[in-house]
C-alpha cells in the first residue's frame, strides 16, 4: 500500500507489514536460487504438481484431507519454504538475527549438531505467532561456527583468520538495519524493498573464492562444511526446500526426473497421521570456482559442492511426551541397525526403512489416539452444532465437548527441525553420508544466545500456547468453563 498523500504532507511515515515484507523476500529468494539452481525450479514444479493432485482427489473425505494436511490446505502452501545458511561468527549471527526480525521471522530452539560430529550448532528462525505462520511459514535453518570444536589449532587459527576478513553484509544494508533499529523495529515500503535488494547479495551465489586453493583444501581436508563456511565472500544459501505433500511420491518423480536423491528419507517413517518432518534432497551439485593467487597471478579455476534440492513434509508437532517417544524408538532402530551389521557396515536403505517402520508400529497412528495420550498438539475450534447447542453447566472436560461433536481438534503442523535429519541432509551433501557416528555431544545454548545478542524461544511453549489459545476462544464462545 503506498502512502497517502495526507501521510506525506504530515510526515507521517506508513510502515509496511512483516509478514509481506517477508513474503516478498521469499519470493526474492526463490527468484534468485531458480535462476542459480535450475534444479530448483524442476523440483519446485513436481512438488506443486504432487500437492494440487492430493488436494482435489474427489475420492479422499474433506475432514480426513483436514486432519492429514492441516493448515496445507490454506494459501501458505504454495508460498511455504525453508531455507538453510551458514554462518561463520557471532557478529554475522547477530546482523542476521536483526535482519530477519524486521521480515518477522526470530528464533526459535536450539539445535545442537556436535552430536553429529558437525562443528556448528543452530537455531531456526521464524515466524512464531498463528497468524504470521498462516500468512507466510517461511523460516531459516541458520548454524553457526563453534571454532572450539575444531581441534586442529593451525585450522581453527585459518578458518577465523579467513572469517575475519570477510563482509558478507553491504553497508547500505547495514544502515538500513540500523533504520529499523531507529524506527523500531519497522521499515517503509521504500525501505523494505531496499531491505530486500541489499539481502538478496547476502545469500547470493560468489564464484570467487575468498581463499587460495591451498587454504581451501586445507580446510576441506579438516570437514568439508568448515571450507563453505570460511571460504566465500557470501553466505550463499544452500538450500531452499518447498513442502510436499507425500514426499515418497515426490522422491520417486525426482527419480524418473533423473536427480541424484538420497537413497532414504530423514525423519519419521510414513504414516496415516503424519507427525513432525520427513525430508530428501537432491545430492549437491559441482558448481565452477576461482580461487584467489598470491602475488596477483591470473585466478586459479576449481570447484566446489554445497548447494541441493530438497524437499520437506511436515506432519503434526509432538509434545514433549511425543517427542520422547519418537527419539526412545529412533534410538531402538538405530541400535538394533548398528547390533545387525559389523562395523563400517550399513544396512541397505530398504531394509532400513523396514527396520524403522517396524519399530515405530509402536507409536499410535490415529489422531484420536494420539491426541487422547497427549503425543501432539491440537488447536480446537466449536463446530456449528456446538454454537447452536444450549449447554446446561457452566465447566465441561475437554475430551467431553470433543467426544459430543461440541469441539473439534486439529493437529497443530509441526513448524521446526529434527537435529538428526539436520545432520543427515549436510553430511550427505558433503560427500560422507553413511550412518550417523557417535559423537559426544556439546551443547552451548547459552553461547549461542550470547552470540544471537538475543534470548531463545522455546518451541513447546510456542505450541502450547496455540493451544491453550484456541481452548480459551472456545471457551469465550460457548461461555462456559474448559477442564482440560
Amino acid at each position: 500500500m503506498a502512502p497517502s498523500a495526507i501521510d506525506k504532507q504530515i510526515g507521517n511515515p506508513v510502515w509496511v507489514d512483516r509478514d509481506a515484507l517477508r513474503t516478498d523476500f521469499t519470493l526474492a529468494m526463490s527468484a534468485m536460487y531458480k535462476a542459480e539452481v535450475p534444479l530448483y525450479g524442476d523440483l519446485v514444479q513436481i512438488v506443486s504438481s504432487i500437492n494440487t493432485d492430493l488436494i482435489h482427489q474427489s475420492s479422499l473425505d474433506p475432514k480426513v484431507l483436514s486432519l492429514r494436511y492441516g493448515d496445507a490446505q490454506s494459501a501458505r502452501l504454495d508460498i511455504e519454504r525453508h531455507g538453510a545458511i551458514r554462518l561463520g561468527t557471532p557478529h554475522e549471527l547477530s546482523t542476521i538475527r536483526r535482519l530477519f526480525a524486521l521480515i518477522g521471522l526470530f528464533p526459535v530452539g536450539y539445535y545442537d549438531l556436535s552430536a553429529a560430529g558437525l562443528p556448528m550448532h543452530a537455531t531456526c528462525f521464524r515466524p512464531s505467532t498463528e497468524a504470521s505462520l498462516l500468512k507466510n511459514p517461511f523460516r531459516v535453518f541458520t548454524s553457526v561456527l563453534r571454532p572450539e570444536l575444531l581441534e586442529n589449532q593451525e585450522t581453527k587459527e585459518l578458518a577465523m583468520e579467513l572469517l575475519s576478513r570477510r563482509k558478507i553484509f553491504s553497508d547500505n544494508l547495514m544502515r538500513l538495519l540500523d533504520l529499523g533499529d531507529i524506527q523500531g523495529g519497522s521499515l517503509t515500503q521504500e525501505q523494505g524493498r531496499e531491505l530486500i535488494t541489499e539481502a538478496i547479495k547476502t545469500f547470493g551465489w560468489q564464484s570467487t573464492a575468498a581463499a587460495t586453493h591451498n587454504e581451501y583444501s586445507h580446510l576441506r581436508s579438516e570437514h568439508p562444511i568448515l571450507a563453505d563456511i570460511a571460504c566465500f565472500r557470501s553466505s550463499h544459501i544452500n538450500h531452499l526446500t518447498p513442502r510436499t505433500l507425500d514426499i515418497n511420491v515426490a522422491q520417486d518423480q525426482m527419480k524418473a526426473a533423473g536427480m541424484q536423491v538420497k537413497d532414504r528419507i530423514e525423519g519419521p517413517p510414513a504414516r496415516v497421521c503424519p507427525i513432525l518432518l520427513r525430508q530428501t534432497s537432491f545430492l549437491a551439485i559441482e558448481e565452477p570456482i576461482k580461487f584467489i593467487v598470491e602475488g596477483g597471478s591470473p585466478l586459479l579455476k576449481g570447484s566446489h559442492k554445497a548447494r541441493f534440492g530438497e524437499i520437506e513434509e511436515r506432519g503434526a508437532a509432538v509434545t514433549p511426551k511425543g517427542r520422547k517417544l519418537y527419539d526412545e524408538l529412533l534410538e531402538n532402530a538405530m541400535s538394533q541397525a548398528r547390533a545387525m551389521t559389523g562395523d563400517g557396515v550399513d544396512l541397505s536403505p530398504e531394509a532400513m526403512d523396514e527396520l524403522v517402520s517396524r519399530i515405530f508400529l509402536a507409536y499410535p497412528d490415529d489422531w484420536d489416539e494420539l491426541r487422547r495420550n497427549g503425543l501432539i498438539f491440537c488447536t480446537y475450534r466449536c463446530t456449528a452444532k456446538g454454537l447452536n447447542t444450549q449447554l446446561t453447566l457452566s465447566k465441561y472436560n475437554l475430551e467431553i465437548l470433543v467426544g459430543s461433536g461440541i469441539l473439534e481438534a486439529q493437529p497443530i503442523t509441526y513448524e521446526d527441525f529434527l537435529p538428526l535429519s539436520a545432520a543427515g541432509i549436510f553430511q550427505s551433501n558433503l560427500g560422507s553420508e553413511g550412518s550417523p557416528k557417535e559423537h559426544v555431544a556439546c551443547p552451548d545454548e547459552k553461547g549461542m544466545e550470547e552470540a544471537l545478542g538475543a534470548a531463545l524461544e522455546d518451541s513447546d511453549e510456542l505450541y502450547t500456547k496455540m493451544q491453550n489459545d484456541s481452548i480459551n476462544e472456545c471457551s469465550s464462545a460457548l461461555h462456559i468453563s474448559i477442564d482440560v
